[in-house]
């Protein structure tokens, strides 16, 4: 039997153990992370455990009557220990389904964590998810390169790098926090939209996870023309954001970060990941930005979503 017990402060430790232990959770999911924002939500999140011994947590919030799999995190299914396999995984669900329900849930909605991003076969929760008739109702595309056995740069993405190379652009790692702020705030107000991350919660987590989180830049006589915050998660490296300003564009200044990124700064990791090329629930590709990351040799990795009657 396993016994579910509310998130709280006096629980972080074992929350903790079970993220840096787990074989498919990253710092992401650690509670200096991920709780920065917990005003934001109605947080329902949970630790499962068995015989008094934490196996694993649900990152999730609530919405009228719907459980999420944290809306606050890019994915967030259950995190889990390596002993635990399919039939605990299939008693788990069971667990959950139950004290949701007891909260007035009728449905949850299951954020799955791309293979890639696990450090160890763990898709348990995939097949706990097929037995449980979830429904997927989303698939959003992302884009992955590994790193060791990526194909040849497209011509196009040699020939806007070699204009940068041309344009004296120089590498920067030492990229200003709010320079990079200041840069993707002005390109996102193109699109009516702004930064997810606000510049003093950037600069808390970057300050909580200084070897995670690193923004790296293209800059010419002092300006910044592009950049790119990367998450750093061991075996992959994740851009968060990229930005460049219209001098930055005309010069191929973010492909010339990307490029240092790929084959020099990350070139010993195993997989690059670029994220989503997709929009509205998956349903639209963004031709041009997905064709641009597969210029570099990135493939596709799914980020699925399911529901799940309770």
């Amino acid at each position: 039997m396993y016994e579910l017990k509310r998130y709280d402060a006096s629980l972080s430790k074992d929350w903790d153990y079970v993220v840096e232990h787990s074989k498919n959770g990253n710092f992401i999911h650690l509670t200096q992370y991920f709780r920065y924002h917990e005003a934001r939500f109605n947080d329902v999140s949970v630790l499962i455990y068995k015989k008094n011994r934490v196996v694993a947590i649900f990152p999730a919030n609530i919405i009228e009557a719907t459980i999420f799999s944290h809306s606050g995190l890019t994915y967030a299914g259950i995190i889990f220990l390596k002993d635990v396999g399919c039939k605990a995984m299939l008693d788990i669900f069971d667990a959950l389904k139950a004290h949701y329900k007891d909260l007035g849930a009728v449905d949850l909605v299951y954020k799955c964590i791309p293979s890639v991003f696990t450090r160890y076969p763990a898709e348990e929760d995939l097949y706990a998810l097929f037995r449980n008739n979830a429904k997927l109702f989303r698939r959003d595309v992302s884009s992955v390169i590994e790193i060791a056995r990526a194909p040849k740069l497209s011509d196009s993405r040699k020939c806007v790098i070699k204009k940068a190379e041309k344009n004296a652009v120089t590498f920067s790692s030492s990229v200003s926090t709010a320079d990079f702020h200041a840069l993707l705030s002005k390109v996102l107000e193109r699109f009516d939209s702004k930064p997810v991350h606000s510049l003093s919660e950037i600069e808390l987590l970057m300050s909580r996870f200084p070897e995670s989180i690193k923004v790296f830049g293209a800059v010419l006589e002092g300006q910044l023309l592009a950049a790119a915050m990367v998450f750093d998660f061991g075996h992959i490296v994740h851009t968060q954001y990229l930005a460049a300003s219209d001098v930055g564009r005309q010069v191929g200044a973010l492909d010339f970060v990307l490029n240092n990124l790929i084959s020099d700064v990350y070139v010993n990791r195993q997989y690059f990941s670029f994220g989503i090329s997709t929009e509205d629930g998956g349903q639209v590709l963004n031709e041009g930005l997905v064709s641009q990351k597969e210029g570099f040799g990135a493939r596709a990795v799914v980020h699925d979503f399911y529901r799940m009657e309770l």
